[in-house]
């Protein structure tokens, strides 16, 4: 069995990297990942839990594939936990897919920062058991390098998908700023033209009247 753990700070506040987790595959710094289908989601006491089943290709060398086998598309559960009370975020994985010979149990766990609670922390932890096979300790290591590997692969994720969270708030904000500069002209127009309508109405009505007049002093006159 090998333990593998590791943490990183992102530079945003839980909210978004919460937000970015949800939507993190599919992405071009995790390939091996290509799909992710919800099974089951409920909230309970304010708390969101969802299942997912995650598709993946794994990419073994052929002396591994001899041992294990192998399979086109390999497939994990998910269960995730988010608290939006306490601020926490909890995904815990387990492979289903050579779940004979390998069990690769990974927890993510997204927190703000303790010291600063305009970043986020993550910490990961995976736990690596290979049995009934030869080589148990050198596939042990080959897995869970493969998971450090992954896991900065993961980080590049995560900013990717922050970034394009931001682009598309700034592409809204600026579509809200152009349909509320649209209404301002064109309620300008409008004034602007009911306006002009009753300096139009106005002048005609004086015009009207001092005619009105005009006649009334010729008949008065005659």
């Amino acid at each position: 069995m090998k333990i593998w753990t590791s943490e990183h700070t992102f530079n945003h506040p839980w909210e978004t990297v919460a937000t970015a987790a949800w939507r993190k595959y599919p992405n071009p710094h995790n390939p091996a990942v290509i799909g992710t289908d919800v099974v089951e989601r409920q909230v309970v006491d304010g708390v969101l839990h969802t299942h997912r089943l995650v598709s993946s290709i794994w990419y073994f060398p052929k002396w591994a594939q001899a041992l294990i086998g192998s399979a086109k598309v390999c497939y994990a559960r998910e269960h995730s936990e988010v608290n939006p009370s306490t601020r926490q975020m909890i995904l815990k994985t387990i492979n289903l897919t050579f779940c004979r010979h390998i069990a690769v149990n990974e927890t993510i766990k997204y927190t703000p920062h303790p010291s600063d609670p305009g970043k986020t922390l993550l910490t990961q932890e995976a736990v690596v058991t290979v049995k009934g096979v030869p080589l148990t300790n050198y596939m042990e290591d080959l897995l869970t390098n493969k998971i450090s590997n992954n896991a900065g692969k993961g980080r590049q994720a995560m900013e990717w998908v922050i970034n394009k969270l931001n682009d598309e708030v700034k592409d809204l904000t600026r579509s809200t700023d152009e349909i509320l500069n649209q209404t301002k002209k064109s309620l300008d127009d409008i004034t602007s033209s009911a306006k002009q309508s009753l300096d139009d109405i106005s002048q005609k009505a004086k015009k009207s009247l001092d005619e009105m007049h005009i006649q009334r002093v010729k008949e008065l006159k005659n």
